[in-house]
């Protein structure tokens, strides 16, 4: 058994594996800033949701897919290293294909973590977040965005700092003029406040500061798996124990852990 699903399964006995095993009821998504353009709950819950972000996305996908591949949900990443931000460093270069990676994936949910590289004004941010709320309209898709887990900032990310932080205030103002399509969750319920090396004695976190390890990226994809099925209530989460103990957890993204 790999620390990803012990740690899921002595956090949440009786398998209610929900919140993130932090004892937080589900739907604790930033539901007072994101409830007034949640997406309307579906009956049927969402047939292909398409993951994107940043390196520490890139992770996060690894026990996404596992836990899809047990669902009839198709389910697509197209997170990227060094990159995949929607404004900031390297954004031009994302949206040269990005509108065309969510049309082929023909997605009902874009997933969208909010990335280490959304530096940029307020109204560089909006313009930026406004526009992926757009492609995903066009694609006939919702647009869940999602912030990112605190990070100890070393001399490269030192001087954007204040840009991260005002990064998910920007994202809800946009899902607020979105007229219902866009909804921002808030994973601290996940990270807590400040970067954490480890949770309950076990690695969460990369040592780099930045990234994920298997037990943290499968706290998340538990916690974004029910946050889901809050929106659209025809989604039923998998067992923890059917996907977090898959080869996943030994791939080469986590070996820093």
């Amino acid at each position: 058994m790999n620390n990803a699903l012990r740690f899921l399964i002595a956090a949440c006995p009786l398998a209610l594996l929900t919140a993130a095993c932090t004892g937080a009821p589900a739907g604790t998504g930033d539901t007072e800033a994101s409830e007034p353009s949640a997406p309307a709950p579906a009956d049927a819950g969402p047939e292909t949701v398409l993951f994107t972000g940043d390196s520490i996305a890139v992770g996060q996908s690894l026990p996404l897919a596992a836990a899809f591949a047990e669902t009839p949900v198709a389910f697509h990443s197209i997170a990227a290293e060094g990159g995949g931000n929607v404004v900031g460093p390297f954004s031009e270069e994302n949206w040269e294909t990005l509108p065309g990676e969510i049309e082929e994936a023909a997605p009902d949910v874009v997933v969208y973590q909010i990335t280490t590289y959304d530096w940029g004004t307020r109204e560089e941010q909006a313009r930026g977040y406004g526009r992926l709320a757009d492609t995903a309209a066009d694609a006939g898709a919702d647009l869940v965005i999602v912030t990112a887990p605190p990070i100890r900032p070393d001399d490269f990310y030192a001087p954007h700092m204040d840009d991260l932080a005002r990064a998910p205030e920007v994202a809800r103002e946009v899902a607020r003029d979105s007229a219902g399509r866009v909804v921002v969750l808030d994973a601290t319920t996940v990270w807590g406040e400040e970067y954490s090396r480890e949770r309950e004695g076990l690695a969460d976190r990369s040592p780099d500061g930045i990234h994920t390890c298997p037990q943290g990226a499968a706290r998340f994809t538990d916690w974004l798996l029910d946050e889901l099925a809050g929106l659209y209530p025809g989604f039923a989460p998998p067992r923890a124990q059917d996907w977090a103990e898959g080869d996943w957890a030994a791939d080469d993204h986590f070996a820093a852990c």
